[in-house]
Formats: structure tokens, sequence, C-alpha cells
């Protein structure tokens, strides 16, 4: 007999939001309560659990002095164990179903390898389902016994339970859903539901009862969450009309029309909306609205918004999620003469999932500070003055969710002379332990961390102590354990490393001039500086050997997870704007590259193409992608002259340049819907038509733009105005390398269109840019940017809680073939979510689902760089290992460089948040977290070519998926 019971007798199935905390503290010591079967609650007694246990050890091992002994020890340990299990699991304390608390006490006696014990606890529980099913089975027919159920009220009215609602609300959440039944949903709801539940607590039950069902089939997502929209509904619509409301999907089509204008004044009434919206012509908006919409969502996109992006007013929401899409649109339409037609068409690409504008720009447009903007680029200066000004900047930029990349280059050394006091610097890392502390202060108001990321050049002296900032050992005052960092890398160092030469470290304020200078030009006079110091006319600096800083780069990449490696020459060779100033650094994500100086902050407005969207019969539909292109940049444009710019740097930078960073999402989706292997020639070659496609849209976009409202200021000589397009400038990277690696192929009509980016001009300076998209691809519900899937089944952590998700189009195939069944769901568990180990799954199903870690890093910097030949900016590129080597890391990271990328981003490494091994029934979202483990498989010790050995790299962690803490995974 299996030692685990029914599952489908005895599930756990905890819904109640309290609170959470450790065993032990105040907090803990709160009335915990267990619902009987019965369906009353009675205090939580954890002497009970010690008391069921104990009867199991003594039927097992009988009742000698020495058994009772020894059993009294080992219940009292495994009691507590039970009871951390259950706090551990809760988010702000919880009430527990009887099952529950039996399923976590099964759990401890297997866990601890109590097999004979746990399996007489499992026969007593199946007697005891046995008895009861015979007693129910032996009742006399006649009235039902059941208890009578109310709901208490916000007010502590008590009142009916509405059975017909109830079943109604969870009919229409199921209807249309492939593989879905409203019946085990009702099942589950019923069974954890008592007698004074709350409504909210009832709202939750319902999410919770459709989420356990999500591992054995994803369209339960959908299911959760139309059933959150009721809970969301009856909380806008009862706040926003002031009076007790329940509607129903169906309602919404007469509903959403009454409550758009009436949202509007709520929300201009609170201070959080703009004034200016409501002189919009709320009744044709309104009906413009398509309330079917709000049944695309899945539930870990609609948890998003309802816990991060939904405006509230006095702790009450009062935004609908189509609401919420005109909100966003009518903030970006402020400016156009026709403002509810574009305000229309801007809801429509929104609402439709085809585009998605990024994160602040869906916070903050349409209200009072409409600070749309993701990055911020700044560069620091070498005088205290300069540096808190720009930690000043960092708090400004930070507060209304802007995410920054800061170039230190120019800062001096440890070592270096200060002539005001005479004495000598400390070098950069003080100073970046204090930027560190002010991304951590300002949080953004909550929604999401601050965010920041350090750049600083390969030959800054202080290089050294620079890698070493995210280890957790050695002096904690020269240690930035939350800020981002990343290596500035001209080429001449990695051409310094393929020669095993030897490569020289200077304090900036010796040799100021390399901060600006690149390629040629900078090889040169590094080559100058070198000398001198060899003539003692340099007084600090220091003589490495090439591959042992770029072994100890590595070695400190995968151990921590920084510094990232980014390549200054590929930057600033290929930018459009070499003329009008130096790239310094990139942002907190690695995709924007743009000029900063003193006077100017780069500024970076973004959105993404959903890609799947866009294919059709198998392959990529351009009519379409052209329609979502042009509109999207027409929007991304309006944000630069909206945006609510916190410094001046910003805004004279932005209105100077107006770059725009349009990008995608979904690649991984559309690979699969098109049959194609991210590990394939084929998905390097979608990879590169696909990204030519966005690229020649988004470039006639901004010319249609330029005729419409004017060039941008900066044009006149620029690579756009010398007719160089992104394709073109690849030469220019050939050239000052000598040779470059790269594919060139076009496919479309690209010499008509150079002929009117020369004559019309440009609006934009910058239009492509391929972002994380970490939140915005769960709304949307699709794969992050250009991500491998990273499992099929999987727990993903956000700030939003933990959430199970499944792929649904692997589900679909194995169920087209058979496969699908709880077998399957078991053996994507304890394979974590890889097909790759389970034999039955047929190998073309293998290739087609294989996950990050099963594939070839090599194929994602081949299909990146297709890509970056048409990017104006760069990539947020990934690369991900399972079984690292020095030798695997170096070559692949030379190959990046070789292929003329000009950016990375994480090196991911096993393992994330694992799927819990026994089930994930009732394990998934805020309510309850799936513990995570980061039990990082190290592999071979890194080895270097013609490098000494290696450190013990067991203890490594570079970074893991789905952090919470991690800006990229939000």
């Amino acid at each position: 007999m299996s030692l685990i019971p029914n599952r489908e007798a005895a599930k756990a199935a905890p819904f109640i939001q309290l609170r959470s905390e450790a065993p032990g503290t105040p907090e803990a010591q709160l009335p915990m309560q267990v619902i009987r079967r019965n369906g009353t609650v009675s205090k939580f007694d954890a002497g009970k659990i010690s008391v069921a246990m104990t009867k199991a050890f003594l039927a097992v091992e009988g009742h000698t002095a020495a058994a009772s002994r020894r059993v009294h020890e080992v219940v009292e340990q495994l009691t507590g164990e039970v009871v951390g299990a259950l706090t551990r699991r809760m988010s702000e304390g919880r009430t527990f179903h009887i099952e529950d608390v039996q399923d976590q006490v099964e759990l401890a006696l297997m866990r601890s390898e109590h097999h004979k014990v746990a399996r007489a606890y499992v026969l007593y529980r199946d007697e005891r389902t046995r008895q009861r099913a015979e007693l129910q089975a032996a009742k006399p027919a006649g009235p039902s016994a059941e208890p009578v159920m109310h709901v208490t009220l916000a007010n502590r009215t008590r009142i009916p339970l509405d059975h017909a609602r109830l079943a109604l609300i969870v009919e229409e959440a199921c209807a249309g859903l492939d593989g879905v039944d409203a019946a085990p949903v009702l099942g589950e709801i019923h069974r954890n539901i008592y007698d004074g539940i709350s409504q909210d607590e009832l709202a939750l039950a319902s999410v919770m009862a459709a989420r356990t069902l999500v591992e054995q089939e994803p369209n339960y997502a959908y299911a959760s969450a139309r059933l959150l929209l009721d809970k969301l509904r009856t909380e806008v619509l009862s706040f926003v009309h002031g009076a007790p409301i329940n509607a129903s999907q169906a309602d919404m089509v007469t509903r959403y029309p009454d409550y758009f204008p009436a949202y509007i004044k709520t929300g201009i009434k609170a201070e959080l909306l703009d004034p200016d919206l409501g002189r919009y012509d709320a009744k044709r908006l309104a009906a413009a609205l398509k309330p079917e919409r709000d049944l695309a969502f899945q539930f870990l996109g609609l948890q998003t918004l309802y816990d991060r992006y939904f405006l509230h007013a006095d702790g009450n929401r009062i935004e609908l999620p189509q609401a919420f899409f005109m909100r966003v649109a009518m903030g970006l339409a402020a400016r156009e003469i026709d403002r509810e037609a574009r305000a229309i068409e801007f809801y429509d690409l929104l609402s439709s999932f085809d585009f998605m504008a990024s994160t602040p720009t869906l916070f903050n447009s349409g209200t009072l500070r409409p600070q749309l903007s993701s990055c911020f680029l700044t560069t620091v200066a070498d005088d205290l003055d300069g540096i808190f000004k720009s930690v000043k900047d960092n708090a400004l930029l930070a507060k209304y969710s802007g995410g920054l990349g800061n170039d230190w280059t120019r800062v001096r050394g440890l070592g270096a002379h200060i002539k005001g006091t005479n004495g000598e610097s400390q070098g950069v890392v003080p100073f970046l332990k204090v930027a560190n502390d002010t991304a951590i202060a300002v949080n953004q108001g909550g929604k999401r961390k601050g965010a920041v990321c350090a750049y600083l050049e390969t030959w800054h002296i202080d290089i050294e102590e620079f890698l070493d900032l995210r280890k957790n050992t050695g002096d904690d005052r020269r240690r930035t354990h939350d800020m981002n960092t990343a290596n500035w890398v001209p080429d001449l160092f990695m051409q310094r490393v393929e020669a095993d030469g030897e490569w020289t470290l200077f304090s900036p304020d010796e040799t100021p001039d390399l901060h600006d200078l690149y390629g040629k030009a900078f090889a040169e006079r590094y080559a100058a500086y070198e000398a001198k110091a060899k003539r003692g006319e340099i007084r600090v600096f220091k003589q490495v050997r090439a591959t042992d800083l770029w072994r100890k780069m590595l070695t400190m990449l995968f151990e921590t997870g920084h510094p990232w490696i980014t390549f200054k020459d590929p930057c600033n060779l290929r930018s459009p704007q070499q003329h009008a100033g130096v790239i310094h650094s990139s942002n907190l994500c690695t995709e924007i590259t743009l000029n900063t100086s003193d006077d100017e902050v780069a500024v970076c407005n973004l959105g993404s193409i959903n890609l799947l969207n866009h294919i059709a019969d198998g392959r990529l539909n351009d009519a379409r992608l052209k329609r979502s292109v042009t509109t999207a940049m027409r929007m991304l444009d309006n944000v630069i002259d909206i945006n609510f710019y916190t410094i001046p740097e910003a805004r004279r930078s932005n209105l100077r340049h107006r770059p725009v960073g349009l990008g995608l999402m979904g690649f991984q989706d559309a690979l699969q819907v098109m049959r194609i292997p991210v590990a394939s020639d084929a998905a390097v070659a979608f990879a590169d038509t696909s990204m030519e496609a966005i690229a020649f849209h988004a470039i006639s976009a901004s010319v249609d733009l330029a005729a419409e409202r004017g060039r941008y200021p900066s044009f006149e000589g620029s690579l756009w105005s010398r007719g160089i397009l992104p394709i073109d400038s690849v030469q220019l990277l050939a050239e000052a390398r000598g040779g470059l690696d790269v594919d060139r192929t076009a496919t479309l009509d690209w010499g008509l269109l150079r002929e009117r980016v020369q004559s019309t001009g440009m609006r934009n300076s910058n239009v492509m840019a391929i972002a994380p998209t970490a939140t915005i691809s769960n709304i949307c519900g699709v794969a992050q940017s250009i991500e491998p899937a990273y499992q099929n089944l999987y727990v993903k952590s956000n700030m939003s809680g933990d959430f199970t998700v499944v792929n649904e189009f692997l589900v679909r195939d194995l169920k087209a073939r058979g496969l699908w069944d709880e077998v399957m769901v078991n053996d994507l568990k304890y394979f974590d979510g890889s097909v790759g180990a389970i034999d039955r799954i047929p190998h073309d199903l293998k290739a087609l689902y294989a996950t990050a870690f099963e594939i070839d890093s090599t194929w994602l910097i081949e299909a990146a760089s297709r890509r970056q030949k048409w990017i104006d900016q760069s990539q947020s590129l990934n690369l991900y290992i399972a079984n690292p080597s020095g030798r695997k890391l170096d070559a692949l990271y030379r190959l990046a460089w070789s292929r003329g990328l000009k950016t990375t981003y994480y090196l991911r490494s096993r393992s994330a948040t694992h799927v819990e091994k026994s089930t994930l029934k009732g394990t998934d979202g805020k309510l309850n977290s799936v513990a995570s483990a980061t039990a990082l498989s190290a592999g071979a010790p890194i080895m270097m070519p013609q490098a000494a050995t290696a450190p013990d790299l067991s203890n490594a962690v570079a970074c893991s998926i789905d952090n919470p803490e991690c800006e990229a995974c939000q």
C-alpha cells in the first residue's frame, strides 16, 4: 500500500490569510484554528498531534519503558516540525483544515524515515475515512443534517450563504475552458468553508479551490483568475458606487459603462488620477471597453495586477482590468489631437496583450506624477559634490519606479592622491556602499525594491575589489549585498586575454581620457599610458596577467552572479549617437546603451511586443505585427513628452534625443507553437527574421512620426543621418576589430527604408532594446523576453507570492498523445519540470520542450547575435549553465564577444525554487509558500586555460531563477 493516502479524499486546502511568523514569536501565539469535517471551527491544539503520533509509534514499537522514552523524544521533535511547517506555510496567520494538519503529520513521519509508523498512520486515516462513509450511508433519509452556513459581512452582519450564486460564479469561471470542471472546484470550496466565514475569506477559498487543480490541468489558472475577478468586482464596484454590489462576469457588459465614469471621478477625488482625465469623453471610452478581455488573464497575471498595479483608495481597489488599461491609454494619449480615438487605439493594443508597456508606465500613466520611464543611466563625477549629487539623483529617480545604471569609472582609485587634503583616496568602493544603501532605503513605495547597477571599466585600479563586492565574506563595509554590478569591458582587454598578455590597471585621475575613448583610439592611448607607467610617470598603477583577471571575473560571476559581462566597444562603435557623446555603461538590466555626461542623464522608455500573439498558421503575421509596432512606437514617443522628470538632466537628455526601447516577449511560446526546438538552426533563423521584421517596422514608424512631428533635435550627424542603419553599423565593428564572425543576411527591402531615413529623418535616436519583461510577461501569460523555458512545471516566486506554473503547450501535446495523467505530473515534479529524463515522452517532444539547463547556451548566443545586428541598443541575455566548469564559462563568454554581442546579463545556475515532491495541491500563491532551495550543484572546479588552480566553488550561488529579491525576476 502506498504511504500517501488518497489525495482526492484528503487534500490540504488552506485558504484563510492571516499572519505568518516563526514559532515562538508573539505573533505566532495568536489563536490558530482548525476547520473540522462538519464545517465547525475549533482551537488548534498541538497536543492532539503528539497524541496521534504517539499512538502510531506505540502500535508499531510496543509499550516497553525504553520504547516509551524514545517515542516521547521523537514525537516531541516531530510535533515541533509539524507545527513549524504549518506556520511557515502561513502568510499573516491561518486557520487550517483537519486534513491539512494530518497531511503534515504524515509528511513529517515519512521525511524522518519512520516508514512503518507512517504506514500505520496512513492505514488508520484510511480506516477512519471508510468508517465515516459507512456512518453517513447508514443515516436515515430525511432533511439534511448539514449545518446551515452563514457569511459574515464587513459590518459583522451574518447572512446565509448564497449557494446558488456561489455555483453560478464557479460555473461561469469554468465555462469554455477545456479540461476544466466546476464540480471539483465547488466540492473543494464546500469542504473548506465554515459557519461564519467572512466574505473575503469565502472569495479567497474559491480562488484557492481552483488553484489546487492547476497541476492537473493548466486551464484552471484561468478559472482561478476568473474567481479572483469576482472578488475584485465586489471590492471595486461596492467602493466606487458606495453600496454593496455583487456582479457576475455576464453582468459586466452593462456594469462597465456605468462604472467607468464613476471610477474616473473617484480617482480624481482621491487625488490618484490626473484631473485632465475628467475632461475626456468618458461615455465614449466606456463604450469601447471590452469586458470579455477580463477572461484572458491567468491567475499569476491578475494576482500581480491586483497586488501591485491597480490603484486603491482608503485600502480599497478602485480599478477593474479594462479600466486599468484604459487609464494607462488615456494618460499616453493626453496630448493627441483626437484624444479619445487614440486612447481607444492604445487601449485595444494593451488589453489584447499584443503589446505591453513597461511597469513604470503601467504604474503611473494618467496619475498626478506620470513618471513613465523604465531606465536611467548616469555617470558619476570624481569629486564629493558630484558623487553625492549622483546618490541624490539615484534616490529621486528610484522614487517613482526607475531602474538605475551608474558609471563609476571616473572616480579615482584606492591610493590615488587627493589634492585638497594632500591625502590618499579610499577608492570607489566606500561610495558604492552608500549607493547600495540608498537603493534599499528608497523602495518605490513598496511596489518593488529600488534597484541599481554599478559599472566599472576593466582598467580601473579598483577592479579587483569591485569584483568582490557581492561576496559574503570579508569586510562588510566593503561589500554591497543588494547592488548589481557589471564589468564594462573594452575590446583591447579581450584581445589581451586571447593573446595571454599583460594588462595594466590605472587610476582614472591620472588617465582621464580613457573613460571617453573606445576602439582604436582607446587602444593607442592605453598603450601610451602603459609606456608612461614603465617610465615612472604614473603614480598609481598595477600590472596583472590578463587571463588571471579574466579568470577572476568569471569565477566571481559564477560564485556571486556578479559582475555581469558587458562590452564597451560594440556599444559605442555601433551607436547611432556617437557624434553626440559616449556610452559609459548600460542600465540595470543591460539592454539600454545611451550616452551619458554631467549634463545628460540618459532615459529610456520601454515596451514589448508579445510575439506569441503575432503567430498565425505557424508563421509570423507581418500585417498584425506592423499594426502593433506602429501603435506601440507612437505610445512610446508620447511617453517622452508626457513624462514627469525628477531631475533636469534627465529631461534635457530625453527631449534632445528622444530614445525609446521597443522589445519583445513570448519568444519561447512562439517557437513552441511553430514546433521549433530552441536548440536548433531553425530557432536561430526565426530569431533573425522576427527581429528583422520588428526592426523594420519600428524604424519605419519612427520615420513616419518624424514626418508628422519632426526629427529629434540631435539627428544631424548621427549614423541615421548618414544612411547607416543598425545592420550597416555591424561593418564599423568589424573594421575596428579586423574582422567579425557575424551573419549579415537580410530579407526585407532595407534600401528603400534607408533612403526614407536619410530624407525624412527619425523621430527617435534609438528605437529598439529587449528588456527582461519579467512582470509584464506574467501579466500577458507568456514566457519572459527571449528566455528559454526554465521548467515545464515549477513554482514561480515574486512579490505577490509563489505560484504553480505548468507549460500549457506541453500539456496539450501530452494529452493529444494520451500521456497526460497523474503519473506524468509526478514524474515532472520528480525531475524538476524537465522532460529529458522521462522515458515515455517521445524524442520530438523532449527536443521541443527542453528546458534552459538542458540546452547548450551557445544556441542562445547564436540567436542573440542574429538579433543584435538589427538592434540599435542591446538585449538582456541570460545564460544558463547546469554543469559548470571554467572551460565552459570561458568559451561561452568569449563566444558572446566574438559574435558581436554588446552585453550579457545574469549567469543562471541550478537550482531555484523547486516543486514540492509530494503535492502541489494547496501549495501555491501568497497564502502558501513552497520552500525554496538554493542547492547549487557545483560541478567541476573552475579551471581557466593556462591559469592557476581555481578556488573551491562548492558554495557558489550564481543567480537563481525567480528570486523575489531580484529586479530581473520582477
